[in-house]
């Protein structure tokens, strides 16, 4: 209820009340894999650990959420390292390779709400599930954003603050809003 007594707009959507996702707070042993090599910073929250698999010398920082769903996976491979506050939502799948770097604030998506018509609101339109990979030994700069059903190639980097739209090729520098590619990695 809002202050003038009776139910705000924000209250539902298309009748159905809100409800809990869950305090995201589980014990290790929950999680379909997680090795005793894993860190899990004081703060970090996981939804469904029982479709989430982190494989050896995972690091998940302080206070990141490793959003799982009832449904599809999360697996992150052997040697990433998960920076504070990131947030990786896998309803409609993620993947992310070994040795990746995932910067804080990093904020990985699955899923979007279809447009419903100007009649409702954007919140009632059905849920689109589009599945994410980060293959490995990419990077994604600190803020970056990664829309749903992208592949973010083996090696490449993603500038800081930048929004992912579209697959972004092997060894690629990409940055800005949309992400560009600028040029490419050296290489050895």
């Amino acid at each position: 209820m809002h202050a003038g007594g009776g139910e705000s707009s924000c209250d539902t959507v298309d009748g159905m009340a809100p409800r809990s996702h869950g305090s995201g707070q589980c014990e290790r042993s929950a999680l379909r894999r997680c090795p005793d090599s894993v860190v899990l910073e004081p703060g970090v929250l996981i939804f469904h650990p029982e479709n989430v698999s982190l494989d050896e010398q995972v690091y998940v920082g302080h206070y990141a959420i490793l959003k799982g769903y009832f449904k599809n996976t999360l697996t992150i491979g052997a040697g990433t390292w998960i920076g504070q506050a990131a947030f990786l939502h896998a309803a409609g799948g993620l993947t992310v390779g070994r040795e990746v770097g995932i910067a804080p604030h990093v904020c990985i998506l699955t899923s979007t709400h279809a447009e419903p018509g100007r009649a409702r609101p954007i919140l009632a339109g059905a849920i689109a599930l589009a599945p994410v990979t980060i293959e490995d030994g990419a990077d994604l700069g600190i803020g970056s954003i990664i829309l749903p059903g992208v592949t973010v190639g083996r090696g490449a980097q993603v500038g800081a603050g930048a929004v992912v739209t579209r697959d972004v090729p092997p060894y690629a520098i990409v940055a800005g809003n949309p992400a560009r590619r600028l040029r490419d990695r050296p290489e050895d």
